[in-house]
């Protein structure tokens, strides 16, 4: 019997090459069959030989399945009949095949048993500065990797071309050694496989790190993150996943958005897996060349605490993705790297494919209202409590029980049906499962599912969405409006006083059920409907209510911010020290008051005595540096300073990447701030020297907005606030 799928490719002949686990842990190659299809909207008028066409049950608009008896066939039928039948075919083919097969990557597999590979490289610019793969005399001086536990360093041993030819193809044969499922790395996608292809491109080494000796396959692509929009190149390994950490904890960052920066280092503070600067061994960017040549056990601990930390984040990151490999029919790298929309249509089209019922479109959607938001108060709460609604969407669309108008089959209730009582059962063996192993998985895949079955909810409302019902959704939000409203006025009849409310969750303050807040709940959770659960979700000491959607809350040691306006990753770092210094003067976690702060920066800016890095903003980049130059040159419009930064760079970031600048002063005719920024990276102090002036406005701006919190905190509108403090 095969063990658990570890890898899948479909090559150029339509040869499906599966690698499985052995009862030893090793991996062994098999060939099985893909038998291409897709759904069509008309029958065509010929059907070619090697073709099957069938009509499906159902009023659906793809109202036929054609099959190839191999993909050359398939693929020249598509060709040559797209758009006389519509024809749609879902992709990549290795999710063909898993749907076909009704079969996942990784069933059986537990995480720990997953072949997962580190990967990082350090070069060497032999002009100063950036690295450029494609200069001549830069060089890859290392190749670090790192499996099972296990460090290997691959160094250059001379600085020459034949050296590193010698190391790509020594990186090579390694990498078939050990053969790796996963291959992960930290921006692993933009800068190292990338560059080690430039470099093998130079020697004409074959980029041969995919099973069955494959070639690598690199494309240009994009990825989008929450408003952001990242290009990279994609490097698809033949039989493996790609996967690179630095996008996956900017997924993460997505909803909590409390991440100051998502370099290696930075990622690795804040996910606890360095816990400060002195665990690990840092060598600066202008430095590694140098210290390689001098001083090989410090590069080869540097390299070493790199490889730990991303093993440390994708450990902590990885499992998520890897459930969802298990739970739908799609490789590992498509799961990090498409969203829940794609992962959601594949569970349908397998039911419908095999249920052989004719497909729907995708219909319109029209704009409807979404969750309930309120912010009730400003200023500073004491003795705060959060309560929110379990998985609420999800919830009302079981409780409503009615599927999409285009889902004649009937599947979507049902299977998020299913997919709930999954995650109950991880939930549940998270807690009491006998093997531990098992007990160490069970979170990540409760997790996975929860990620899932709150996914469904806004499937429906997204207009590319083959089973969106736009009417069903507004329902949704209509009545979980109403319900929360319910909440709310229960917990005022309680004597609570409502901070903060946002689509299933609500934050208030109340003296007297703070100590036991399991009792309010108890009091409060009848007013819900049957299936739908109010949960108690935290207590705090203080709270700092700013604007809607806008807070701070202290719970006695950790301080955690809601909203852009409090977090804000573009902001200059002497004005976050103002509003970091703010929060925790204002909820008791600290002493100090920014007012002092600030009468220091009024001191120092005129003399210019600040360093320039505290006063640089950072910005990600909404379009390439390319694109905007062509924009600017056909007198496009509006001019962009963080851009402007960028083409002064000598090697351009990319749309995505985040650049940093700062204003220089004011001259004839350079007075807005596009004319006026200058990459910090450039920084000159007598040539280019900051605007003091500028920076000083900027304080004054931001006591504008935040200066009224540092007086008496005056009761708000109406009756006084329950808890509220005052300074």
């Amino acid at each position: 019997m095969a063990g658990a799928l570890c890898g899948l490719w479909i090559d150029a002949a339509g040869r499906v090459l599966c690698t499985h686990e052995t009862a030893d842990g090793g991996r062994e190659e098999r060939i099985a069959a893909l038998r291409p299809f897709g759904w069509l909207r008309a029958k065509p008028a010929a059907t070619p030989a090697g073709i099957v066409v069938e009509e499906l049950a159902g009023d659906g608009p793809y109202r036929f399945l054609a099959h190839g008896e191999s993909l050359e066939v398939f693929e020249e039928f598509a060709s040559a009949t797209r758009e006389e039948t519509g024809l749609d075919a879902p992709r990549p083919w290795e999710s063909q095949y898993l749907l076909q097969q009704r079969t996942r990557l990784y069933a059986d597999l537990p995480f720990g048993r997953l072949r997962r590979c580190r990967l990082d490289i350090e070069v060497a610019s032999s002009e100063g500065g950036f690295p450029d793969a494609t200069r001549a005399g830069d060089r890859v001086l290392a190749i670090g990797l790192r499996q099972g536990g296990v460090n290997r360093l691959l160094l250059l041993q001379s600085p020459d071309d034949a050296a590193e030819k010698r190391l790509l193809l020594e990186f090579g044969e390694v990498l078939r050694q050990l053969d790796p499922d996963v291959i992960e790395g930290h921006n692993i996608f933009k800068f190292d496989l990338d560059y080690l292809r430039q470099r093998c491109r130079r020697h004409k080494v074959p980029c041969a790190w995919g099973r069955h000796g494959a070639k690598a396959v690199f494309r240009p692509s994009r990825l989008k993150i929450a408003e952001r929009w990242l290009d990279f190149t994609r490097c698809d390994l033949p039989g493996r996943a790609v996967v690179d950490t630095y996008l996956l904890v900017q997924m993460h960052d997505v909803t909590a958005r409390e991440m100051t920066g998502y370099g290696l280092k930075d990622a690795a503070i804040y996910f606890g897996i360095t816990d400060d600067a002195s665990e690990r061994t840092y060598i600066a960017g202008d430095e590694i060349q140098r210290v390689f040549q001098e001083d090989s056990a410090r590069f080869r601990a540097y390299l070493e605490d790199d490889l730990r930390e991303t093993a440390g984040l994708a450990d902590q990151l990885l499992p998520t993705y890897f459930e969802q490999a298990r739970t739908f029919p799609t490789l590992l790298q498509e799961a990090t790297l498409r969203g829940a929309t794609a992962k959601i249509d594949l569970l349908f089209l397998e039911e419908y494919y095999h249920a052989r019922q004719a497909c729907p479109v995708p219909p319109e959607v029209a704009p409807f209202e979404g969750g309930y938001t309120r912010s009730f108060r400003e200023g500073v709460f004491r003795h705060v409590l959060h309560f929110d609604v379990a998985s609420l969407y999800p919830s009302l669309l079981l409780h409503i029980a009615r599927n999409p108008r285009n889902d004649t089959l009937g599947v979507f209730i049902p299977l998020l049906r299913r997919l709930r009582e999954y995650r109950l059962r991880y939930k549940q063996l998270a807690r009491t499962a006998a093997d531990p192993a098992e007990r160490a998985e069970a979170p990540a895949r409760q997790t996975s599912f929860k990620i899932l079955i709150n996914s469904f909810y806004g499937y429906l409302g997204f207009a590319g969405a083959r089973f969106a019902d736009g009417e069903l959704a507004a329902e949704v939000t209509r009545r979980g409006r109403e319900l929360l409203q319910a909440l709310i006025d229960a917990f005022t009849r309680e004597g609570c006083v409502p901070l903060e409310a946002d689509t299933d969750g609500i934050y208030l303050s109340s003296e007297v059920h703070h100590a036991a807040p399991e009792v309010l709940l108890l009091r409060v959770a009848p007013v819900l409907p049957e299936g739908i659960e109010l949960e108690y979700d935290g207590r705090y000491e203080a709270m700092f209510c700013y604007k809607a959607k806008n807070y701070a809350l202290y719970d006695g040691d950790r301080i955690t911010l809601r909203g852009s306006a409090l977090r804000s990753r573009g902001i200059e770092p002497y004005l976050k020290r103002l509003s970091d210094e703010l929060i925790r003067h204002l909820l008791g976690a600290s002493p100090v008051s920014p007012l002092d702060t600030i009468a220091d920066y009024r001191r120092r800016l005129p003399r210019r005595e600040v360093p320039v890095a505290e006063l640089a903003k950072g910005e990600s980049l909404s379009q390439s540096p390319e694109s905007y130059e062509r924009l600017m040159a056909e007198g496009g419009k509006p001019r962009r300073a963080a851009l402007e930064a960028a083409l002064q760079l000598p090697v351009r970031p990319r749309m995505g990447e985040r650049v940093r600048y700062y204003l220089t002063a004011k001259a004839k005719g350079r007075t807005a701030d596009w004319q006026r920024a200058r990459a910090l990276a450039l920084h000159d102090p007598v040539k280019f020297p900051y605007d003091p002036d500028h920076y000083l406005e900027k304080i004054d701006d931001w006591l504008e907005r935040y200066g009224a919190f540092l007086g008496p905190v005056s009761a708000p509108k109406g009756e006084a606030a329950q808890g509220e403090l005052a300074f």
